[in-house]
């Protein structure tokens, strides 16, 4: 069947070619044919070409012609140039009595536009029914366009009549037996019936008749009609967007229903730009159009979710009962895990159509996540009344549940619509996605890669193929807990540490929340941002996350890819198995929020110096009131208004999270998720392992006012007016915007902003002696201060412009105590403690840098060195082979300082070493010392083997 309409792919758009009337033919028919015909012809062909003036001007000029000019200008851009231009078209060349008849219906045509163009403003604005109404009356005339049946049978559709849209389809296909949008409407009504043979048989149809050259549709609407049947039968989704949707849009500019197809297209393909690019172009031309903003917020649907929310606000504001938007709010309240609101929606859709599936699917979700299973399937059945293997419903329902972490539940779903369609390509690629995230990479990658072969445009299965190569590449590592994917190069600098980090997770977590995880763990570390975003969200993007746990299956930035702000890797690697072991006891129902707040808390239990501390920007949201209540915790992760507001929304649940364990015990934090997992909603199992919920609002509330309030108790916390907050640090602004500032700050001389600013001011100034006032006083009153705004960093700077080597040294040891992210802080450690022989200090900043980057040589030279001089022969052995894989800038001392180890511990490899290091520096007077020293050692009796005879003593 696909074959006969790829052929006429080209053909219909030959067709229309032919249909374009040269302008200098024109000019031959003003010549030789009759005024009447000139007139209606050439008004047709050119009203919105450069020579409409010379076309009106080559005909009558009669007052009456003009009129029907304008009037037609008018009608083409509410009711589409090609409709209009082809019918006069073909009354003018069938002669001048058809001509003058042209003339004479032309009013007639008119007036139909209008009403026409009225009828489908109503339809836009959600009046279904006063648009039935007006589709009915036009259907009464004799010579009605297809464009109201068309009308007539959506509106139905609409209100869920699908037995009454039958029967207009069905009339309308006897009516119009040519009409390719007819027969593809038709294709629709009948699925929705249940009829899926006629519904094939509708695709059979229309793949006839495009391939029947004599016919002839020139016209936007059925191109994009015929685009549409090209995909549905499974031809190449760039071919049709060339050769149909882009074809459409260079005949009729103004035709809207190509902006939605190009735009459909390009969000069931998950091009994302192409489909927000395509609907701000037809919101351009459409400015009220409520299906072009619904596919604009589409658009941002995995992206920024504050546009998503913009624009269908225009959407429900131009049409209030649009059921494709109402049904994507409720989507994102299901994602923000307000379910009650949720529920609320989709009774604004069934108000509009009782028996619309998807609304239906949602609430089988809902069902789901209430653990209800009887209302479950009950809405599945509700949704599938009339079309019985509709392969949409088992899609959307698995597709949330998998967007809630449920990938068992979810891909049993998607497994139910292969049995529906096993062409559904959708659910083919959503069960490949569940699959790589439930471990089973074997049957995934194999599901991405038909996808990818049936639909080279799909970005999610071309994205999948492309990684699986990437991923070829990697190294595992491997034990009986867990299996780790690194790139090689990764693997062999610090995959060990990441064995090691992820055993010690594994112990002390799993023994705390008394679960033993599934084995093994998959841990998928990405050095390219890029690739951690496709392994993890099937699409670029997502920069700010660090890691992400799916249950038993962990994928994570390497530190390669980390920014300008380096986060400590062993924290987020803790913070993610404790996902694991969390999501796990509670078989993945557990809100987000709870989640997220649990793993912050246990990396604040594993180290004091990992996690979320209260700063001042922390401190200040919660004195003003911008705590989210509780319940509602989990919206503020999926809507938050900066990037700010989402990590103080992971602060603000691990806050309650300890709350909750300081208020009613750990043993009731256990229980919460204990219940979880047994199917009780979030509020209830809180409620019933601690308190009422209005009480544990109150009092959390209360408990993170007094946990604000304990943050520099003395100081003034009132920010200068005009000074926006930071989100690590909380940096004083270079000015304060008030009159006479100096004097303001004399009249403030506590405060916190005043004196950040002060000294800063200081230290640019040189003024190294004055500045340790003010960070004195900040330190004494907040003595734990994180961030590069630390008071403790501002302090060692002065100490240094001062030459105060030894304060400078204990100012960073104490910002190198409280902050797991301060290198810079931790190599200049290295460097004073070398600089003094306390090697103990040297190795431990060395391992404190190596936890935020262990993908530079410095700290590995530092490290080594410090071993060596501790007389830790095997742990410097590593350090220096490490380091020499990461390019080092003095190799030739390195192989020196390995071999001087190898030697001490008896390995025979250090003779190799020194003659690296000589082949790098031949002067290096010391390896050549050592090389000869080693070379006139005698070497060692090697002990007899166990089971030798003794040794026979010489007579």
């Amino acid at each position: 069947m696909s074959i006969r309409l790829e052929v006429s792919m080209l053909s219909s758009v030959g067709i229309a070619r032919k249909q374009c009337v040269p302008v200098h033919s024109a000019r031959r028919d003003c010549d030789a044919r009759p005024p009447f015909r000139t007139l209606a012809f050439l008004v047709a062909q050119t009203c919105s070409l450069p020579y409409r003036r010379f076309a009106i001007g080559s005909a009558s000029a009669s007052s009456r012609a003009l009129g029907l000019a304008a009037r037609l200008q008018d009608a083409i851009l509410r009711y589409g140039r090609l409709q209009i231009c082809a019918t006069l078209n073909q009354w003018c060349r069938a002669g001048r009595s058809w001509s003058r008849l042209a003339l004479t219906l032309l009013p007639g045509l008119l007036a139909q536009a209008d009403e026409l163009s009225d009828a489908q403003k109503l339809f836009l604005k959600g009046d279904y029914a006063e648009c039935i109404r007006s589709a009915s009356e036009a259907m009464k005339e004799r010579f009605t366009r297809e464009e109201w049946p068309i009308l007539f049978t959506r509106a139905q559709l609409q209100l869920g009549r699908y037995r009454e849209a039958l029967g207009i389809v069905t009339n309308a296909l006897t009516r119009h037996s040519r009409s390719i949008p007819v027969r593809l409407l038709a294709r629709e009504v009948f699925l929705q019936n249940g009829r899926t043979e006629d519904a094939r048989d509708m695709l059979q149809e229309i793949n006839e008749l495009a391939g029947a050259r004599r016919l002839n549709y020139p016209d936007a609407a059925s191109f994009v009609a015929l685009g549409k049947a090209a995909l549905l039968l499974g031809a190449d989704a760039r071919l049709v967007l060339e050769n149909f949707f882009n074809q459409a849009k260079k005949a009729d500019p103004e035709y809207r229903d190509t902006y939605l197809a190009i735009g459909q297209l390009a969000l069931e393909k998950y091009d994302y730009d192409l489909a927000s690019k395509t609907f701000h172009e037809g919101l351009k031309k459409f400015r009220s159009d409520p299906d072009l903003f619904y596919g604009l917020a589409k658009a941002f649907s995995t992206g920024e979710r504050t546009n998503l929310v913009e624009n269908l606000d225009k959407a429900l504001q131009h049409n209030p009962r649009h059921t494709p938007s109402l049904l994507l709010v409720a989507d994102h309240q299901i994602d923000a895990e307000d379910y009650a609101e949720a529920e609320k929606t989709l009774e604004k859709v069934l108000a509009v159509n009782p028996v619309h599936p998807e609304a239906w699917a949602y609430r089988a979700v809902l069902a789901h996540l209430r653990s209800d299973p009887e209302g479950e399937t009950k809405a599945r059945e509700t949704a599938l009344k009339y079309w019985k293997t509709n392969p949409r419903v088992p899609y959307l329902i698995g597709q949330k549940l998998s967007q809630k972490y449920r990938f068992t539940e979810g891909s049993a779903y998607q497994r139910q619509a292969a049995t529906w369609d096993a062409e559904y390509v959708p659910s083919k690629i959503q069960l490949a996605q569940d699959l790589l995230r439930l471990g089973k990479d074997e049957e995934g990658w194999r599901l991405a890669e038909e996808v990818h072969k049936k639909d080279a445009y799909d970005v999610v299965a071309y994205n999948l193929v492309t990684l699986r190569e990437t991923l070829a590449n990697f190294r595992f590592l491997t034990n009986q807990d867990f299996a780790i994917r690194m790139a090689p190069h990764e693997a062999e600098t610090y995959g060990n540490q990441v064995v090691e980090l992820l055993g010690q997770a594994k112990a002390a977590l799993s023994q705390k929340y008394e679960f033993e995880t599934p084995k093994p763990t998959m841990v998928e570390i990405f050095p390219e941002q890029k690739d951690f975003a496709v392994r993890t969200f099937m699409m670029p993007g997502g920069e700010g996350y660090l890691g992400v746990c799916f249950g038993n299956v962990i994928t994570a930035n390497s530190p390669a890819s980390q920014t300008a702000s380096p986060s400590n890797w062993k924290a987020m690697l803790w913070h993610e198995f404790c996902h694991v072991v969390t999501l796990g006891l509670t078989k993945n129902k557990m809100p987000r929020w709870l989640s997220e707040g649990i793993s912050v808390y246990e990396e604040t239990r594993a180290h004091a110096t990992w996690g979320q501390t209260m700063i001042p920007r922390y401190r200040e949201m919660i004195m003003k009131g911008e705590l989210t209540p509780v319940r509602d915790l989990s919206a503020a992760f999926l809507t938050p208004k900066t990037s700010f507001h989402l990590q103080f929304a992971y602060y603000q649940s691990s806050l309650v999270v300890e709350f909750l364990v300081e208020r009613f015990g750990f043993d009731a934090l256990k229980g919460i998720l204990k219940d979880l997992g047994e199917g009780k909603e979030i509020n209830a199992a809180i409620e019933a392992r601690t308190a009422a919920m209005p009480k544990i609002e109150t009092e959390f509330e209360a408990f993170a006012r007094r946990k604000a309030e304990e943050l520099g108790p003395d100081l003034e916390w009132k920010r200068p007016e005009g000074q926006p907050g930071r989100a690590r640090g909380e940096a004083a602004l270079d000015l304060i915007p008030h009159n006479g500032d100096d004097q303001w700050m004399e009249k403030h001389p506590r405060n916190y902003w005043v004196l950040q600013l002060k000294a800063k001011r200081l230290i640019q100034q040189k003024k190294w002696e004055d500045a340790k006032a003010p960070l004195k006083t900040l330190i004494e009153n907040y003595p734990d201060q994180v961030g590069q705004d630390s008071a403790y960093l501002l302090l060692a700077s002065a100490h240094r412009g001062l030459n105060e080597t030894d304060l400078e040294r204990q100012a960073l040891s104490r910002v190198a105590a409280l902050d797991a992210d301060a290198i810079d802080a931790f190599l200049r450690l290295m460097e004073l403690a070398s600089a003094t022989g306390d090697w103990s200090e040297v190795a431990a900043n060395a391992e404190r840098f190596l936890a935020v980057n262990p993908l530079v040589p410095g700290p590995y030279r530092y490290l080594g060195r410090a071993h060596e001089e501790l007389g830790r022969p095997q742990k410097a052995i590593e350090a220096y082979q490490i380091l020499l894989k990461l390019d080092p800038p003095d190799p030739a001392d390195v192989h020196f300082r390995l071999a001087k180890m190898l030697h001490t511990a008896g390995d025979h490899s250090a003779k190799r070493h020194l003659l690296k290091a000589l082949e790098e520096a031949p002067r290096f007077l010391e390896a050549h010392k050592f090389l000869l020293a080693i070379t006139q050692e005698k070497p060692a009796a090697s002990p007899p083997p166990a089971d030798a005879p003794p040794a026979k003593a010489n007579p």
